[in-house]
C-alpha cells in the first residue's frame, strides 16, 4: 500500500454524535441560543473533529507550497514565470503578505518547494522536497506524469503528517506558483462540467486579451484531455499543478491526522475539491477561509458544500485568507471552551420559571 492509499484509508467521516454534543452544551453557555452564528458551527465541527469538548486549536501552521507550470508559455499571465522563485525568496526573507500576516496573527509559517524552476538557497523555514522543475505545457500533453503527481501528493501528506507531529492543532495551506490560476480554473471546469468561459478570472491582474487567452487555453486543455477526466487523480496529473498535487495531498494528510483544514483561495480550494473527489470524508475537516474574487471558486465550493468564512475580496493567494480565517476559528473555539454555562455562572435562564409576586 502507497502513502496515498494508506492515508485514503485512514481517512474516517467526522462524527455527528460530537456535533450534537457540542451543539448541547453551546445551550448552557451564557448567551442566547445560536447568538454567535456560524462561530457556534464552527466551534462544533471542531469539537467533533478532535471527538472533545475541550478542542484546542491554539498552535496554527500555515504551509505555503510553490511549483511553477508549463502552461505559462501560453501566454496566461501577465507576470513572466520567474516571478514564482522570486516570491518563494520574497516569503523566505520574511517581506510578502503572508509574512505580515502570520507574525501578525501568531501562526507559523513553511514555505515547501515541490515544483520551482529555478534555485533557491538554504533558509530557515524552507522545506525542500521539489518534484521536478515545473509542470509541462498541459495544452500539448498531461502537465505531470502519474509518478510525479503521486510524488506530489505524498510530498503534501508528509508536511501534514509532520505538523501533527510537531503539535500543530490547526492547518491552514496556500500556494505561489504563476499560471496556476489557470491550472485551477481548468480542474474546476473538468469537476464540475461548466464552460471554462464561465469560470476563467483575471488572476493575478489579466487584461481583456489575457483573459481571453486564458479561456482559450483552458478550453483547449479539455478538449485535448476529455477523455481522462472521470477520475480526480487523472484530472489532477493532466491539468493540474504541482502545488495544487501537493496542497490536495495536505488535504488527504491532515484529515488522516483528524485536524481542522483551513483553505485558501481559488487555487487552494480546486485542490481540495480534489480530495473531497478522492475520498468524500474529508470534506468534514476543512473551512473554506475566505471567498475568493475569482469566478471559478464558486463551483469549486459547491463540490465542498461550503460557505466561506469571511468575504474581504481578496485574490492573493499565498495563504493570506486563511491566515486570516484561522483567527476566527480560533476565536470560535475560544468562546466554546472558555465561556461560563448558566449554572457556573449563576445567570438565569429563558426557562427559568417567573415567580410571580
Amino acid at each position: 500500500m502507497n502513502l496515498l492509499e494508506e492515508s485514503l484509508s485512514r481517512i474516517k467521516p467526522v462524527d455527528r454524535s460530537w456535533i450534537d454534543k457540542a451543539a448541547a452544551r453551546q445551550l448552557e453557555l451564557t448567551k442566547p441560543p445560536g447568538s454567535l452564528g456560524r462561530l457556534e458551527d464552527i466551534a462544533n465541527r471542531c469539537a467533533a473533529i478532535s471527538e472533545s469538548l475541550s478542542p484546542s486549536v491554539s498552535r496554527a501552521l500555515i504551509a505555503v507550497f510553490a511549483g511553477d507550470h508549463g502552461v505559462c508559455e501560453e501566454g496566461v499571465s501577465p507576470y513572466p514565470q520567474a516571478v514564482t522563485v522570486q516570491m518563494v525568496l520574497n516569503f523566505l526573507r520574511g517581506g510578502a503578505a503572508i509574512n505580515t500576516l502570520t507574525r501578525a496573527n501568531g501562526i507559523e509559517l513553511k514555505v515547501v518547494d515541490v515544483g520551482v524552476a529555478g534555485e533557491l538557497p538554504e533558509a530557515p523555514g524552507l522545506v525542500r522536497r521539489r518534484v521536478a522543475c515545473g509542470t509541462r505545457n498541459f495544452v500539448k500533453g498531461p502537465a505531470m506524469s502519474a509518478e510525479e503527481a503521486r510524488a506530489a501528493i505524498a510530498t503534501g501528506i508528509d508536511v501534514a503528517r509532520q505538523a501533527a507531529a510537531e503539535g500543530f492543532e490547526l492547518l491552514g495551506f496556500g500556494e505561489m506558483g504563476i499560471g496556476n490560476t489557470t491550472a485551477s480554473t481548468a480542474i474546476a471546469a473538468a469537476l464540475s462540467s461548466l464552460p471554462p468561459a464561465l469560470l476563467v478570472g483575471r488572476g493575478a491582474g489579466a487584461d481583456d486579451q489575457v483573459l481571453a487567452r486564458k479561456t482559450r487555453v483552458v478550453e483547449r486543455a479539455l478538449a485535448l484531455h476529455r477523455s481522462h477526466l472521470d477520475d480526480p487523480f487523472d484530472v489532477l496529473a493532466r491539468v493540474g499543478g504541482l502545488e495544487i498535487a501537493a496542497m490536495c495531498g495536505f488535504c488527504l494528510g491532515g484529515a488522516a491526522e483528524r485536524r481542522p483544514l483551513v483553505v485558501d483561495g481559488v487555487i487552494a480550494t480546486s485542490a481540495a475539491a480534489l480530495a473531497v473527489r478522492m475520498k468524500p470524508d474529508v470534506a468534514g475537516y476543512l473551512f473554506a477561509g475566505h471567498r475568493s474574487a475569482e469566478p471559478a471558486q464558486t463551483a469549486l465550493l459547491q463540490i465542498l458544500d461550503q460557505e466561506p468564512l469571511l468575504d474581504l475580496r481578496m485574490r492573493l493567494g499565498e495563504g493570506t485568507g486563511a491566515a486570516i480565517a484561522i483567527k476566527v476559528i480560533q476565536a470560535a473555539v475560544a468562546a466554546f471552551t472558555g465561556m461560563a454555562t448558566f449554572t457556573s455562572a449563576g445567570v438565569s435562564t429563558n426557562e427559568t420559571p417567573i415567580v410571580q409576586q
